[in-house]
This record gives structure tokens, sequence and C-alpha cells, in this order.
């Protein structure tokens, strides 16, 4: 995707808001009964490098059958609450080979993940591990 992006967000009712991107089919709600946008922004990076990694070990071949990120941050205390530490684990199923397990993270994580690279870009120490479950 490329170019300009559009979204909304409406105030819906109490400290809830509804959120769509212009052109797509979901919508999210944020805020009370909903999730914080902190939270959607680590599982936005979560998805994306998800779906960097399925996508180059599908083009290099490998027998991928599952794939599970799992994310977590560490905020500041002070305003800005940006995220100051991010931890990314992959766990990949499927007789994967380790060495191109490891490039497709690198990948995604150092050529790719668009929105790893905005977190990065504000600062975070960006780790991640990976198993691969066969």
């Amino acid at each position: 995707m490329t170019g300009e992006v559009k979204g909304r967000v409406e105030w819906f009712k109490d400290m809830q808001f509804v959120g769509r991107i212009e052109g797509d089919q979901c919508s999210v709600i944020l805020g009370e009964g909903g999730i914080s946008p902190m939270k959607l922004l680590l599982l936005s990076v979560a998805g994306c490098t998800a779906y960097d990694v399925v996508m180059i070990l599908q083009k290099m071949r490998e027998p991928i059958t599952g794939l599970e990120v799992e994310i977590s941050g560490e905020r500041r205390e002070e305003h800005p609450r940006i995220y100051r530490k991010v931890n990314i684990h992959y766990r990949i199923h499927g007789d994967v080979s380790e060495e191109k397990a490891k490039r497709a993270i690198e990948l995604s994580q150092d050529r790719y993940c668009s929105a790893s690279a905005h977190v990065k870009l504000s600062g975070v120490e960006l780790t991640y591990s990976y198993e691969i479950i066969h």
C-alpha cells in the first residue's frame, strides 16, 4: 500500500471511540471496553512482522504450517508514555530451516516491517527471539 492513508476516529459513548480506515471493512473500538491506542500499536508491530515472516518463508518454499508472534513492551513513567523497550518472540511451526527462519525475521526487522521501523525511530530498544516447533 502506497500513498495517503485516511482514517477517522469518532467518539461513540462514555470513553469509547470507534476507529476506521477509509476503504477497509473493519473497525476498532478504542478506549474503555476496547483496546488502548498504545496496545494497538504493539499489535500493529506484531501483525506487520508476522505478515512479512510468513510471506518470506513461503517465498523461500519453507514448509511453514503456523506462526505465533508474542510481543511485550515497557513504557516510560513520564509523559509522553512511549515504549522504551519492545520484545518480540516468534513461534514458527513446521519443518522450517533454522537458518531460513532467522533470515526471514532479520529481513522483516531490518528491511520490510514499517511498523517496527516506526517504533525503532522513536528510540525503542527492540529485541527479538524465535523458536521452531517441528
